[in-house]
C-alpha cells in the first residue's frame, strides 16, 4: 500500500506538470509555480513531518539564489554544477541554524529562526562586493543543460526552461516521497506526534531534526538557484523573511503532512496572488483573510478539503465515515 500511495501522488505531481501548460499562457509564471512549490516541500518537510515552525527558509532560498549567481558569474560552472552547488550550500546553512535553533522548542525556536532569517539578511546587505548588496547579483545567465559540449536541452526561451525545472521538480518530488515513505519520514512523524516518547524509545531526537533541517535547506537552496536563473537576478528580497513567511504560508494553505499538498499551496499562492495583484494592488489582504478562514476552518488545508469533497461524492460513501477517517 506505501508503495501504492506513492506512487500516485508522485503521477499526480506529473499531471500538475503536464497540464500547467494548458492553464497559464506564461513560461515564467509556470515556472514559477514549481520553484516555489519546491520550497514549500522543503517547508513542509519541516513542519508537517517534523512539527517545526521555520521563519528561516527564506535563509536557503536566498543562499541558493547567491550560489548560483556567482558560480555562473565567477566560476563558469556548467548549469546542473551551479544548482548542486547551491543545494550543497543551502544544507550546510540549514545544518548551521538547525544546530542552534533546535536547541529551543515552541515559541523560543520560532524567534531563534527569525533571528537567523534577520541576521543573514543584513549579512547579505552589509557583503555588497559579494551579494550586490540593494542591487542583488545582476546578469545571471541560463546556461543549457549540456554534456561535454553537446546541449541536451535548450534553456534559453520561458518554455524551454520551464521544461528543465519540470524534469528536476518531478525527480526532487519522487526522492522526497521516498524519505518521507521511508523507516526516516515514519521516525519524523513519530518525533512530531510525541517527541518525548520517541526520544524514551531511542531515538536520537537532535539528529533526526538536524537530517529534517539538512534535507529541507539542500531543496530550498536548489529553489532558490532555479529562481536566480530564471529571472536573471538574485535579489536581496529573496533571503528577505517575507521570502519565508511566503512559502511558510504556501505550505499551510495546500495543508502539511502531505508533499503533493505542497504543490497545490504553492500553485494557488502564485496563481491567485498573480490574478489578484491585476485586480487590486492591495491583494495580501485578501490572502490574508484566506488563511484565517483555512486557519479556522480547513485543518488540513486545499488538500484536505479536496479529499473530503471526492470522499462524500464516492457512491456509497457514509456522512460519518469521512469525519471519523479524518479524527483517525
Amino acid at each position: 500500500m506505501k508503495h501504492i500511495a506513492h506512487f500516485r501522488f508522485t503521477l499526480l505531481a506529473i499531471a500538475v506538470v503536464l497540464l500547467l501548460p494548458l492553464c497559464v499562457g506564461s513560461g515564467t509564471l509556470a515556472t514559477e509555480v514549481l520553484i516555489y512549490a519546491l520550497a514549500a516541500l522543503g517547508c513542509n518537510l519541516l513542519l508537517g513531518y517534523t512539527g517545526l515552525m521555520s521563519f528561516g527558509q527564506g535563509i536557503f532560498f536566498g543562499i541558493g539564489s547567491y550560489a548560483t549567481g556567482l558560480a555562473l558569474l565567477h566560476l563558469k560552472a556548467p548549469l546542473l554544477i551551479s544548482l548542486l552547488i547551491a543545494a550543497v550550500i543551502g544544507g550546510l546553512i540549514a545544518l548551521l541554524v538547525g544546530w542552534f535553533s533546535i536547541r529551543q522548542k515552541g515559541t523560543y525556536f520560532v524567534m531563534l529562526t527569525l533571528a537567523f532569517a534577520q541576521m543573514f539578511y543584513f549579512l547579505a546587505y552589509t557583503m555588497k562586493d559579494i551579494t550586490g548588496g540593494d542591487n542583488g547579483l545582476l546578469d545571471i545567465p541560463r546556461p543549457n543543460l549540456s554534456v561535454l559540449g553537446h546541449t541536451l536541452l535548450p534553456t534559453t526561451s520561458s518554455w524551454q526552461y520551464y521544461s528543465f525545472v519540470a524534469i528536476l521538480f518531478v525527480v526532487v518530488f519522487w526522492l522526497l516521497q521516498r524519505v518521507v515513505d521511508s523507516v526516516l519520514g515514519r521516525t519524523l512523524l513519530a518525533v512530531r506526534d510525541n517527541e518525548a516518547r520517541a526520544s524514551a524509545v531511542g531515538y536520537d531526537v537532535t539528529l533526526l531534526k538536524l537530517a529534517a533541517f539538512v534535507i529541507s535547506g539542500a531543496v530550498t537552496g536548489l529553489a532558490g538557484g532555479l529562481h536566480a536563473m530564471m529571472t536573471g537576478v538574485a535579489p536581496l528580497s529573496n533571503i528577505e523573511y517575507h521570502t519565508s513567511e511566503a512559502v511558510l504560508i504556501m505550505t499551510v494553505i495546500g495543508g502539511t503532512g502531505n508533499l503533493f499538498a505542497s504543490v497545490l499551496g504553492a500553485s494557488f499562492y502564485v496563481l491567485v496572488g498573480n490574478w489578484l495583484s491585476t485586480l487590486w494592488p492591495r491583494w495580501l489582504m485578501l490572502l490574508g483573510f484566506l488563511l484565517i478562514g483555512v486557519s479556522l476552518y480547513m485543518h488540513k488545508g486545499l488538500y484536505g478539503l479536496a479529499q473530503s469533497l471526492l470522499q462524500r461524492l464516492r457512491p456509497g460513501a457514509k456522512p460519518g465515515a469521512v469525519v471519523a477517517k479524518e479524527i483517525h
